[in-house]
């Protein structure tokens, strides 16, 4: 009787073992965190004008480093014929204090489901568009130089500070070195099809040295659909992109926020590079437009009207000094045109790093950033320098430094 009921058993989990083998959930994540610099942060604005000091803070990545700090759950099931259910839940957090990012979302990088096979995949859910899968490896932010390494205040999103929630997604296999994508939010509002709603396209090339990517976004009602999209903002009353300060206060994005009552966000991007040796050249270029202004969408209390359109252009180059240790250098220049008959606004922006790797899984990074602002920002003050993920300075130069520690498992 004994030998009857091993042999079942046995029989059982053979049988059940080519079922369990076409599945997995894998448990992932990162943990990046670092001592921060600057010689200039805002920590009020008095008189109408920003007010602060030199800063040294511990901070998570998910503001000044090279990886937000997050844990995800990635699965799979085969379907057969090919197909398979796939499926992501990434939630970002803070390092130095263990709170949710992106606006308290508990799975607020990454959330979607979908179906897969060898043409590409279709996924629905909260996810990066285009320009991220296409664009973003060619700036030095998306390469090297982490989130402070944005052009400023990350204005055309190359480094995921917005995600698209309600959103259909498809992208393809490479095929010969090419691959495509598209995706499509829904706005959800009633009797209005457009308002709200978000599309985006992309196409990418990767064959030997060479590799070349581009992508479009276009978003309706900006300040609620691709600014508000966190659990902390959403509103058209409300300034989702930033804020102009206040006695007890520093300024948020000063760069564009001013620009909350654009009816439409338009993103279109292009980046190449080119590897030599150890060392890898890459160029992005990024139209940022804010059209429109004056609409309903966000408030104005500046009283725009017409379009608010910026350019970006980085070059940078990043070399493997050994197989451990990699080193990175790139210039930003991004300039805005006139709007409501101003001076317009420059930025003028220097990348250094180097990154050393202890293992496969952990690494010890040095980045500095510098910048300068020229002109007359969209808060209609002489142009602050504000870097990426830092308070914006009190002034039209900035430096930034991060000594950081990053782990995967």
């Amino acid at each position: 009787m004994l030998r009857r009921h091993l042999a079942i058993c046995s029989l059982a989990v053979l049988l059940a073992a080519p079922a369990h083998a076409q599945s997995s959930v894998t448990l992932y994540g990162i943990v990046d965190i670092g001592l921060t610099y600057t010689n200039s942060a805002q920590t009020a604005v008095v008189g109408g004008k920003p007010a602060g000091g030199s800063q040294f803070a511990l901070t998570d990545a998910h503001a000044t480093g090279l990886s937000g700090s997050r844990w995800g759950l990635r699965g799979t099931e085969d379907l057969g014929g090919g197909l398979s259910t796939i499926f992501v839940l990434e939630s970002g957090f803070l390092a130095n204090s263990g709170a949710l990012a992106q606006g308290g979302a508990e799975f607020g990088r990454r959330a979607y489901v979908g179906l897969s096979n060898t043409l590409g995949k279709v996924t629905l859910g909260r996810q990066y568009d285009p320009l991220i899968d296409f664009v973003q490896p060619f700036a030095a932010s998306g390469s090297w130089a982490g989130y402070m390494g944005a052009h400023p205040d990350d204005l055309d999103n190359l480094t995921n500070t917005n995600r698209i929630n309600n959103s259909v997604k498809v992208n393809t296999a490479k095929f010969g070195g090419f691959s495509a994508g598209a995706l499509y939010s829904f706005g959800g509002v009633a009797g209005n099809a457009t308002q709200n709603q978000i599309w985006a396209l992309g196409a990418g090339y990767t064959g030997g040295a060479f590799a070349f990517g581009a992508g479009y976004l276009n978003a309706r009602d900006p300040n609620v659909s691709f600014y508000g999209n966190t659990p902390n903002k959403g509103t058209a009353t409300a300034n989702n992109i930033g804020s102009t300060g206040s006695a007890t206060s520093p300024q948020s994005y000063p760069v564009y926020a001013g620009y909350a009552s654009a009816k439409t966000l338009q993103i279109i991007g292009g980046g190449a590079s080119y590897t030599l040796g150890g060392a890898v050249f890459s160029l992005a270029a990024t139209n940022t437009r804010f059209d429109n202004l004056g609409s309903s969408s966000g408030p104005n209390p500046l009283h725009y009207s017409g379009d608010a359109i910026f350019t970006s252009l980085d070059f940078n180059v990043r070399y493997n000094v050994t197989p451990f240790f990699q080193v990175g250098t790139g210039i930003d220049y991004t300039h805005r045109n006139s709007v409501k008959g101003d001076d317009g606004a420059k930025y003028l922006q220097l990348d250094l790093g180097a990154d050393y790797f202890l293992s496969k899984r952990t690494d010890l990074y040095l980045l500095t950033v510098l910048q300068r602002a020229m002109g007359t920002d969209s808060l209609g003050q002489p142009a602050v320098a504000s870097i990426a993920g830092f308070s914006p300075s009190t002034t039209d130069k900035q430096i930034g430094v991060r000594l950081g520690i990053r782990h995967k498992f």
